[in-house]
């Protein structure tokens, strides 16, 4: 290589130095945050989300513990299911049939109060917020259009958006795109310093209620109509409105500055243990032990299916062929919280059962999403599967 080439590159390269480092300089909480994530490998709290806010809780005692006999368990496909669990790398299961926690199995050194990532099992708390808020008529109805309460949307077409679009990621705003490179639209939606200011500048290119996509712009919305309408922190009136009221520990959200917006859309801290009480909450149709939380029915509207995708309701998930199951769900009715990450929750409301798996990390590419659930399922006593239960005899015999 001539001098003069070696000249070239050296100052090609010192130019470069130089941009990476401006870069840094100009946004240095969002490199150190994607650095971070990028370096760190944990199964627990990841250290980056940082700055956090505290969603104060009320540390009640948990659900009673049962032998699995008194709630028509059999313990030995209990057994069967904690095995597959602990063989797909989880770090806990918990069962709870009416009310009382009849299986709990943990790995790796973990408890029911073991600090752990929710990831995006936080969106289906700012559905169950909205159901508060609408019980003590901080918002009229979910079909609101966020115009009424996000100024900033008030005179644009987005503002004709409701809040049931929202619950059910049907916006019709453009999703990021899927790239984690750092001047991707989904790294600036996680790492980014202005969360807010990047919900707000999606563009809409689908038809409100007529288009459906997994992404964060719908549940950090949400959250802002939440704060809008409460006149609150989304923190504070989380936990005043939900999390205090069903017993839960102190958890934290993950903010995109200090003082600034809290993710909606993922990475709540929370006791792994804590989300066997949001099952409870969601199989009592928003009473919680005795309690009514939220208004009956609103847990019924929101397993009601988007008209864009059948397979979701505001944040859950209501078909097995959704998730990684190779077989549907033995009841009927089951349906989970939606989750990206490796938290399971799946609910059961004909049985009462509500069955809670943390961070699975599949073993191979035969990991089955419905095995847990059916198992456990398969073992109550007073499961009828769907062929063995009676039809309707005027069917069989005329006249009856």
């Amino acid at each position: 290589m001539s001098a003069r080439a070696r000249g070239l590159a050296a100052s090609l390269g010192a130019l470069a130095v130089l941009g990476a480092l401006a870069a840094f300089l100009a946004a240095p909480l969002f490199w150190q945050r994607y650095l971070s994530a990028h370096l760190e490998r944990t199964t627990g709290t990841p250290e980056w989300y940082q700055p956090r806010e505290r969603v104060a809780g009320a540390d009640q005692p948990v659900a009673p513990r049962v032998t699995p006999e008194l709630e028509a368990l059999d313990p030995r496909a209990l057994a069967a299911a904690a095995a597959y669990a602990g063989a797909q790398g989880s770090l806990a299961l918990i069962v709870a049939r009416h009310d009382h926690i009849v299986l709990e199995r943990y790995w790796q050194g973990s408890s029911f109060d073991t600090l752990t990532d929710a990831q995006s099992f936080t969106r289906v708390l700012a559905a169950l917020a909205t159901g508060t808020a609408i019980s003590h008529r901080r918002i009229a109805w979910p079909d609101e259009p966020i115009g009424y309460l996000v100024r900033e949307l008030a005179r644009d077409r987005r503002g004709a958006i409701t809040l049931r679009n929202l619950l059910q990621l049907s916006s019709g705003l453009e999703p990021p795109a899927a790239s984690r490179a750092p001047w991707g639209g989904a790294a600036r939606a996680l790492f980014g310093t202005d969360i807010l200011g990047a919900a707000l500048a999606r563009p809409l290119t689908g038809v409100p209620g007529e288009s459906w996509a997994r992404q964060p712009a719908d549940p950090q919305l949400l959250a802002l109509a939440l704060e809008r309408a409460t006149g609150e922190r989304y923190a504070s009136y989380l936990s005043e409105a939900l999390w205090r009221r069903i017993g839960a520990s102190d958890a934290w959200l993950y903010l995109d500055r200090p003082a600034g917006a809290a993710h909606a859309d993922c990475c709540m801290l929370a006791r792994q243990g804590d989300w066997i009480r949001v099952g409870e909450l969601l199989l009592g149709d928003g009473n919680y032990r005795g309690y009514e939380i939220i208004r009956p029915g609103w847990v019924k509207a929101m397993l009601v299916p988007a008209r864009a995708n059948h397979d979701y309701g505001a944040y859950l998930r209501l078909s097995a062929q959704a998730g990684a199951a190779r077989e549907p769900y033995v009841a009927p009715d089951t349906y989970a919280v939606d989750n990206q990450g490796g938290n399971r929750l799946w609910l059961i409301p004909s049985l009462r059962i509500a069955v809670l798996c943390t961070a699975i990390r599949p073993r191979g590419a035969d990991f089955d999403d419905a095995r847990i659930p059916n198992l456990i399922v398969g073992g109550a006593r007073d499961f009828v599967p769907p062929a063995a239960r009676p039809g309707d005899l005027s069917k069989i015999v005329p006249g009856h």
